[in-house]
């Protein structure tokens, strides 16, 4: 072992600071290789065509109907992407079309973009946008979903409705005219009546309660809508609970939990105010995370994104100082205090940062819970792998640095370094 050393729409233009392949999943491939991540696979579709169609909605977006949006695309003169994937809870994207939309742009480089998408609920499209707002494009897609003449319409239809909005760059006017008529206010819009519905008591009364339940459905949905599209800053924060369930999942889940921290942070990072020198740590650290997590091999690779994270997080900190990860199991969670801990076997002493759960182990001369590597076809701790071959045993995930940052190791190539 060694000791050397929702947030605002604009945050996603100029400071792309070069970290344009951050937050992108790796599928599942044979034993030390990397399959293409999915987000890198839509990028490499949308150099050849602006619509990108996944195979499980063909049925819904024909060839022909492709064909017809690449068409009108192409009429507008703008930087329209359409990307159309299931959207579920729990895959490559969290379910969230912002996020998808991030990915993609980041896999596309960067620089003016509209990406069109499935909302992140049914029947439901959304739209991303590079600059932020240049063509309304957020609302002019959030409208789709409240034009009574889109009742029923197709995907395709939708979508296309959506451009020809974002074409004509009056998306604000649009979208408050169709949810006028949710209005709270007494002076406000008022929702339409239910048309009568004959003499029936039964049926008269089922009509009085399902009008208003309607109207409060909508209005609740237009309420969510509209905390997307309002720009404001929601700070950055990493819980306890994100360790606690990163240290449950497997390593595809783990993969999952890091790809959306590193989403996260990027945005803050890019978003904050403060300290120059503290947010260009921030961003550094943010540009490692992306890099690790691109070329993650396994679990210790993965807790270096979130201790590359973690590392971030606390520049962008008023706090004087900040500990870094548990160097015994960093998916543990943030260290509590440092402690003197002799390896078992070696002489030296050395002072680590150790988590609550660790710190009364060994206060309790029990041996932590430590994360593993496999090291010629035996799992040991990690930090007993050579330095010269982990990162991470030679910096203890930040515990055995003084003056340097994991970032720095990272940028400079002591990660890929180990690697080969």
């Amino acid at each position: 072992m060694s000791s050397d050393p929702r947030c605002r729409r604009p945050l996603r233009s100029a400071l792309a600071v070069g970290a344009a392949s951050v937050a992108l999943l790796f599928c599942a491939a044979a034993p030390g290789t990397a399959a293409e991540s999915p987000g890198q696979k839509i990028a490499d579709a949308l150099r050849t065509s602006p619509v990108y169609v996944d195979p499980s909605l063909s049925s819904a977006v024909g060839p022909d109907d492709q064909r017809r949006l690449v068409t009108q695309i192409q009429q507008t003169r703008l930087p329209i992407e359409v990307v159309l994937v299931p959207l579920v809870e729990g895959d490559s994207w969290g379910g969230k079309s912002e996020q998808l939309a991030q990915v993609v742009h980041d896999r596309m480089g960067g620089g003016p973009a509209i990406l069109i998408t499935p909302g992140s609920y049914p029947d439901d499209i959304a739209a991303d946008e590079w600059p932020s707002n240049a063509h309304q494009a957020g609302r002019a897609a959030a409208s789709v979903f409240f034009d009574d003449a889109m009742k029923g319409a197709g995907l395709t239809k939708r979508v296309s409705r959506a451009i020809d909005i974002i074409k004509a760059g009056d998306g604000d006017e649009v979208y408050d005219r169709l949810t006028a008529r949710y209005g709270t206010s007494s002076g406000g819009g008022t929702a339409k009546k239910p048309a009568a519905h004959g003499g029936s008591p039964v049926v008269r009364i089922v009509a009085l309660v399902a009008g208003p339940l309607l109207v409060l459905a909508a209005a609740w949905l237009l309420l969510r809508r509209r905390s997307r599209l309002r720009d404001l800053a929601t700070p950055f924060a990493m819980p306890r609970s994100v360790f606690a369930a990163a240290h449950k999942a497997d390593e595809d889940g783990l993969r999952d939990r890091a790809t959306e921290e590193v989403v996260r942070f990027g945005e803050e990072a890019r978003a904050a105010e403060g300290d120059p020198a503290g947010v260009e740590r921030a961003l550094d650290a943010y540009s490692a995370a992306g890099t690790v997590l691109d070329r993650a091999r396994g679990v210790t690779d993965l807790a270096g994104v979130f201790a590359l994270i973690a590392e971030g997080r606390a520049a962008l900190s008023a706090a004087p100082a900040t500990l870094p990860l548990c160097f015994f199991h960093p998916l543990h969670g943030p260290a509590v205090r440092r402690i003197p801990w002799r390896p078992l076997g070696r002489r030296e002493q050395l002072r680590v940062a150790a988590c609550d759960t660790c710190l009364r182990a060994v206060r309790a001369r029990r041996a932590p819970e430590v994360l593993t590597q496999r090291l010629d076809g035996h799992l040991v701790p990690y930090f007993e792998v050579p330095a010269e071959k982990s990162l991470w045993a030679a910096t203890g995930y930040g515990s055995l640095l003084s003056g340097d940052s994991l970032a720095a190791h990272v940028q400079r190539g002591d990660f890929t370094r180990t690697l080969d």
